[in-house]
């Protein structure tokens, strides 16, 4: 399995430094691709991905990881898109996005930089697991790269197109209770306020403090597990009226997941094989 490991803390991060050693150590062959700097809340964006504007990439080295590291002046979901694209040489079956500092629970999974990495790996038909770590002093990287490693066998072994999204308690590896499936936490750990000032706009966060139910990734975490969560982003919604290809009528209403319709993953043109550029041919 080649692996290519991404974060939207940077390439510096000790996050992704512990994750590398980690991996590697496992007997995993690994490359570091990774943004040149915070792109925290990038979510699925290639940044300003253009033919005539060439991104900047910088080799880097990781202590004690023999792969190789680059730093690149462009989004997560980017690093993982130039992987794809063979920009660092042989495409990657899993991607390994983390490990975040902080939480990635709840609503926050469609803007996380750190999640936007694995479902840009999920729309190209790899496997993905992204990985973040409480806020505690000091931080717990190991932790979660030693679950990390638990985790991974079992995503291999699994679906194509998958997108697990670990949170890890801030606790020593000894202290973590196990890891069990939950679901997304109605709201974030933060709450955010915005306000425009002198022709800036200006944010502030503070703690939310509110009881998640005990199912959820923010409870399951405050009740010492890790969370583990599949989901699946470019996804279809259905209702029981109006069929792919019939013109739209209004009395087919509008499919939506909020009203309980159907959701199905999106087709892929990658399937069942993978996507060889230099064989490719359309249906």
């Amino acid at each position: 399995m080649r692996i290519l490991i991404t974060n939207d803390d940077g390439v510096d991060s000790p996050g992704i430094h512990e994750l590398a050693v980690h991996l590697e150590k496992a007997g995993y062959e690994a490359i570091v691709v990774a943004p040149d700097h915070n792109a925290s809340g990038t979510g699925t964006s290639v940044s300003g991905l253009a033919s005539d504007s060439p991104i900047k990439v910088t080799p880097s080295k990781i202590v004690n990881f023999s792969g190789e590291v680059y730093g690149v002046a462009g989004a997560p979901a980017l690093c993982v898109l130039a992987g794809y694209m063979r920009a660092f040489g042989p495409p990657p079956d899993i991607i390994v996005s983390g490990i975040n500092a902080g939480l990635n629970p709840g609503r926050s999974v469609a803007h996380s930089g750190t999640i936007g990495a694995a479902i840009a790996g999920q729309n190209f038909g790899m496997r993905s697991i992204a990985v973040s770590v409480d806020v505690v002093t000091p931080w717990h990287w190991y932790t979660a790269a030693a679950l990390t490693v638990d985790v991974l066998p079992h995503l291999i072994e699994g679906p194509s197109h998958t997108v697990l999204n670990l949170n890890v308690p801030g606790l020593p590896l000894d202290q973590v209770k196990g890891i069990r499936w939950a679901s997304l936490a109605p709201y974030g750990t933060f709450r955010g306020t915005m306000t425009h000032e002198n022709n800036q706009l200006v944010m502030t966060q503070e703690p939310l403090a509110y009881e998640a139910e005990d199912h959820t990734d923010i409870g399951t975490v405050s009740a010492g597990y890790a969370a583990i969560t599949s989901i699946h982003a470019s996804a279809e919604v259905w209702g029981d009226e109006g069929k792919p290809g019939e013109l739209f009528h209004p009395d087919h209403g509008i499919h939506a997941a909020s009203a309980g319709h159907e959701i199905r993953a999106s087709r892929s043109t990658f399937l069942p094989g993978r996507f060889d550029p230099d064989t490719y041919e359309p249906e």
